[in-house]
């Protein structure tokens, strides 16, 4: 299937507005035709998912209400297609297999250009 444009969109779930902010900045310095949704909790990233279907998303784990790699397992049953990069500064061998898992990407934190480059190349590894 040829790639008819190069605009995607991104949504960033992270209840820190500091993350969500860095993740932005860093992801438009590098694409900045990608369109940005942004959500507080695991529970809105499921409502906006349903709404406004994301190529790509980056999920904190430690959210209030569901946790990132719940929401993140409820949106890949619905949708497959869709790249996550699971963000956290909580490194345990646990998260990172559960990510994996679940056929995302685990990216700790803090968010860094470095951290936001990994999962922009785990978004772009597979077109």
């Amino acid at each position: 299937m040829q790639k008819l444009n190069s605009i995607k969109t991104l949504l960033i779930v992270d209840d820190s507005r500091v993350s969500r902010m860095m993740i932005r900045t860093f992801v438009l310095a590098k694409h900045p035709q990608w369109i940005i949704i942004e959500a507080v909790s695991g529970n809105e990233a499921l409502e906006i998912v349903d709404r406004d279907t994301p190529n790509y998303c980056t999920m904190d784990i430690n959210m209030p209400g569901i946790i990132g790699t719940e929401a993140a397992a409820q949106i890949l049953v619905k949708y497959p297609g869709i790249r996550i990069a699971v963000f956290s500064a909580n490194i345990q061998e646990s998260h990172q297999t559960r990510a994996a898992e679940l056929g995302a990407r685990f990216v700790a934190k803090p968010v860094t250009e470095k951290s936001v480059g990994q999962a922009l190349e785990f978004f772009e590894s597979q077109k």
